[in-house]
């Protein structure tokens, strides 16, 4: 797979199967837990819950994901940032792929459920 900056749409399954969760930390206060790891040659952490936020403008989606960065590991550029809310958008079509592969089952790989 090459690394693509065009406008063109991503293969979502091709992007899936770069996906490598390096590190869960579990935190201690408010539950949840940072996941770190890579994605189509991007990096990605992000905080993910066990459950819906109780207000869902705090949560991507419908993802129990709260917090999430990803920065393209060759020029370290930011393309998306979500704290409680859109920061920085998705900046490429790769990058609108990215979220909504972690959106759709990131919390269920980390909590199982």
């Amino acid at each position: 797979m090459t690394t693509n900056r065009t406008n063109q749409t991503p293969d979502a399954s091709e992007l899936l199967d770069t996906l490598q969760v390096t590190k869960i930390k579990p935190r201690k206060s408010c539950g949840g837990s940072w996941v770190i790891g890579t994605i189509a040659g991007h990096r990605f952490e992000a905080l993910v819950f066990p459950e819906h936020a109780d207000s869902p403008d705090f949560e991507l989606a419908d993802s129990r994901i709260s917090k999430l960065w990803v920065r393209r590991i060759d020029d370290n550029v930011t393309v998306v940032n979500f704290d409680r809310g859109w920061d920085i958008l998705p900046a490429t079509p790769r990058a609108k792929t990215i979220v909504d592969l972690l959106a759709a089952g990131l919390a269920e790989h980390v909590f199982g459920n």
